[in-house]
This record gives structure tokens, sequence and C-alpha cells, in this order.
């Protein structure tokens, strides 16, 4: 999972440490075939209304087949069966998420209260969505997107 993750990290996902990737295992969704990766996708949830749809990144060999497109249905299902109300994403890859019905926005989708509490996360994914200096050479470029459940 680490490996695909990394084909991409630098250019259009966030570097994962290894230990970031075992704290959050149970958030990933796997695609594979015959005991071969295919694709990846998490579900990060924010806020008790609020989940960030992350790393999803698919093998060269499977990309054009629809792997993503199920991982990220997958995801979209899990925040309903978790009652959330809403999902974010931050991508260079509009049309993509633009299918499963977000839509591009400006800020952040939260109350200055709410704003403030998660901003004592630790979590750099989190400093992402806050917009916060420190992370904008990894989010130039990128757009920010949400889908309302």
């Amino acid at each position: 999972m680490k490996a695909l993750i990394d084909g991409y990290a630098g250019k259009v996902l966030l570097a994962k440490p290894l230990v970031t990737l075992y704290e959050a295992v149970q958030e990933f969704w796997v695609a594979e075939e015959d005991g071969e990766l295919l694709g990846v996708g998490a579900l990060h949830v924010m806020w008790e209304d609020l989940a960030e749809i992350r790393s999803v990144a698919v093998s060269p060999m499977a990309l054009g087949k629809g792997v993503g497109h199920r991982i990220v249905a997958q995801l979209i299902a899990t925040a309903k069966e978790l009652q959330l109300a809403r999902i974010f994403v931050l991508t260079f890859e509009t049309k993509f998420f633009t299918k499963h019905g977000f839509i591009e926005i400006e800020g952040t989708p939260v109350s200055p209260e709410v704003y403030e509490e998660i901003m004592r996360s630790v979590d750099e994914g989190v400093a992402e969505f806050l917009d916060l200096s420190y992370v904008k050479p990894n989010t130039l470029g990128n757009s920010r997107m949400l889908l309302e459940l």
C-alpha cells in the first residue's frame, strides 16, 4: 500500500510515513485481484458530520478500469453508513470527483468554532484541510471539493 501511495507522493498526494499508514489502516479500502493490489483510498472522519477522502491511488496497470471510481463509491457508501452529512476532498482530479457529485468550493466548510477545535489536530492532512501556511507547498494548485450526502 505504501509503495502505491509513494508512487503519487510529491506529485498529487501528500507523502505518508509508514507509521501514519499503520495508524490509519482502518480508514483504508483496497481493491485487489489475485492478491495484486490495484488501488487504495481512505475515509478520514474529521468532525461529527464531515469526513475527508484521502490517498486515492491506483496501480498504473489498473488505470482506466474503474478501480478508482469503485474505491470512491465505497468510501461514499461508508460515509453514509456512518451517517455523515458531507465529504471533503483536496485534489487535482476535479473531473474525476465531479463524476461522484463533488463540487468545487472556496475556503474551509466548517464554522469558526469547529475550525478552532480541529486546529488542535497534529494530523498533516487536517492542516491541509484548514489551509494552514506550513502545508502550502503541498496544496498549491489543488482544488477543494465537497459532496453533500
